[in-house]
């Protein structure tokens, strides 16, 4: 009898400790076809356990050496509202080093190794973001810095030069 109850007692306490994150969709919008547009922009699914994000923006008018990024984090209550983030960052200082901005450093650890926007400016080349596994952003939102469960979406506008070219919405969940 104890030791299904200690079974159980395990079972409860496995199932309530670890958590998985999950992409569920990823969209791409130019807003100005003229200077950038996506070239793919897809969540692929290999099998139950492993999927990636890979995104390819191809930039018109090199070389980009003003841009600012916000990113804002919504949570799936009653539709999407936000959620603790919404920060706007100017990108060519950041990656020059500058400290000011701790969320912004853990979001851009979200992807700065899957992507080639590791950098300084200028950018005079198209930007990628290839394969950017589930699993990783597993281990960032659930032991770097814990987030609850529930529905989310990260939605991020590229402002270079002051006008809004591009928005990236990543979906996913943690269960």
């Amino acid at each position: 009898m104890w030791f299904k109850l200690a079974a159980i007692w395990l079972t409860f306490l496995v199932l309530k400790i670890s958590c998985k994150f999950e992409f569920t969709n990823v969209k791409c919008t130019s807003l100005d076809k003229d200077f950038s547009d996506f070239e793919y922009c897809y969540l692929k699914s290999v099998n139950r356990s492993y999927k990636f994000i890979s995104i390819k923006a191809n930039l018109f008018q090199t070389p980009i050496t003003k841009i600012k990024v916000t990113a804002t984090v919504y949570k799936r209550y009653n539709g999407y509202r936000p959620f603790m983030v919404n920060i706007t960052v100017d990108g060519c200082r950041f990656l020059k080093g500058a400290k000011a901005a701790p969320v912004a450093e853990y979001m851009y650890g979200f992807f700065r190794t899957y992507s080639n926007v590791n950098h300084t400016c200028p950018f005079d080349h198209d930007i990628i973001l290839e394969k950017l596994d589930a699993n990783f952003m597993n281990y960032q939102v659930t032991k770097v810095l814990p987030v609850p469960e529930g529905d989310y979406l990260l939605e991020t506008h590229w402002i270079p030069y002051e006008k809004d070219r591009a928005v990236i919405k990543v979906y996913g969940t943690i269960s």
